[in-house]
């Protein structure tokens, strides 16, 4: 199956294909996924020496991993103030340092081998819609005197001179933070896995897991891998390999659009040409691209996996409450991405039986989680480290499948009246 007709696919800059798995092979290790935690864990475990085998049951980057809004930053979905107070300052001073890792991993690899199709922007500019100056402030404080973030206080003036818009207050600048083309980004990946000796099969969903006493065996449609251990990084796509994997990972679909050209009335509205978000607990995010020609922006939460009929509509309508100056500003590309969470807001990098590890759940992250976990994996397979055991508090808990997603739901339109009652 092709990728989906988004902004991405139409702009992908390479059209490298891979195989279809159509015998029985075998590897030290087998990754099913290819997304980019997948991606990522598989180089890494070519590095570490061992022979990988990734499956992917539709093409390279198909999934979340290609849709997203392209966000590289520091930290996780859970915010690290809440993992300090679960875990203490040391545990999450340790996480932290994990996501500047997978941070710093992006950044190194778009300035190298995957530069091609990328015209990475830097900051990140997160804002309120809510007068907070001062608790923002301290937080702002804590971070980076205790953690080492590298961000800053915008005062109300300051974000008002480059994002117009009356609904926005202060803002954390986060220094470290980048936009990419992640489409662009998952393909160079694969291609550098091909080059350093990696097997990639597309088109080939893993269908069914079968344990020895030796080894394990993944089946697909025509085929099958024979692996000392597997790693599963199918996000919100595993379907009937792991049922407790499957159970503990909701799929959250959020949605994007991206507008016709229209540079001189996006200078009216928006200067910065970082990443920019809010902090609401269902917050929007967005971007320009192109020179600042078009705007690409993303929002809205759902676990329902079809879209809405009137997707860009209802997105359109999310610029214009924001920026009324950009009133009549024409979608050109709209779509979804469905997203894996976990109810603690944390990736899952564990083993969950012997030999059988994943690496997944990191909808909501930012693209640094899925090279962090990728990296932290590659090394507890190929048994290089025990870093991975920072991760162990967070469990692969029942999600509570479809009662689960509808739970969600309901919390979503929560946290909606929660941001609007704090805007009031």
């Amino acid at each position: 199956m092709p990728h989906i007709d988004s902004y991405y696919a139409k702009t992908l800059v390479s059209s490298t294909s891979f195989p279809t798995l159509s015998n029985n092979i075998e590897a030290d290790v087998c990754v099913v996924g290819g997304g980019l935690a997948g991606l990522t864990t598989a180089r890494e475990l070519l590095r570490h020496g061992k022979s990988v085998v990734l499956l992917e049951g539709q093409k390279i980057g198909w999934g979340a991993s290609g849709r997203n809004g392209g966000f590289v930053s520091d930290g996780y979905a859970q915010g690290i103030l809440n993992l300090e107070k679960k875990l203490g300052v040391d545990h999450a001073k340790a996480l932290f340092d994990i996501s500047r890792e997978g941070t710093k991993y992006v950044r190194d690899n778009i300035e190298g081998f995957a530069s091609k199709g990328q015209d990475p922007q830097y900051h990140w500019l997160n804002v309120v819609r809510h007068d907070d100056g001062e608790n923002l402030k301290a937080s702002i404080e804590k971070l980076a005197n205790t953690y080492g973030a590298d961000y800053t206080f915008w005062p109300t003036e300051k974000v008002r001179e480059q994002l117009r818009s009356q609904r926005y207050f202060q803002g954390l600048e986060d220094r470290s933070a980048f936009h990419i083309h992640p489409l662009n980004y998952c393909v160079a990946l694969a291609d550098k896995i091909h080059t350093e000796g990696g097997q990639i099969f597309e088109n080939s969903e893993a269908r069914a897991l079968h344990k020895h006493q030796t080894h394990w065996e993944v089946q697909t449609a025509n085929g099958h891998v024979k692996a000392a251990k597997i790693v599963l990084c199918g996000s919100a796509y595993l379907s009937d390999l792991s049922p407790k994997l499957e159970s503990a990972v909701l799929p959250v679909a959020t949605y994007v659009v991206v507008t016709k050209k229209m540079k001189s009335k996006l200078a009216d509205a928006i200067t910065f040409k970082g990443c920019i978000s809010d902090n609401r607990r269902a917050g929007d995010y967005y971007r320009l691209i192109e020179d600042s020609d078009r705007l690409l922006w993303g929002g809205r939460i759902t676990t329902q996996k079809s879209e809405p009929n009137a997707l860009a509509q209802l997105l359109k309508g999310d610029i214009e409450a924001i920026y009324p100056q950009l009133a009549g500003l024409e979608i050109e590309k709209s779509w979804s991405g469905l997203m894996g969470y976990c109810v603690h807001k944390m990736p899952l990098l564990r083993e969950i039986e012997p030999g059988c590890w994943t690496a997944t759940a990191t909808g909501g992250h930012g693209l640094n989680t899925t090279a962090a976990i990728g990296i932290v994996a590659a090394e507890a397979v190929a048994e290089k480290s025990d870093r991975y055991k920072l991760f162990e508090p967070f469990k692969a808990q029942w999600g509570g499948g479809p009662i689960g997603r509808l739970a969600t739901q309901f919390a979503y339109w929560g946290m909606q009246l929660q941001d609007k009652w704090d805007e009031r």
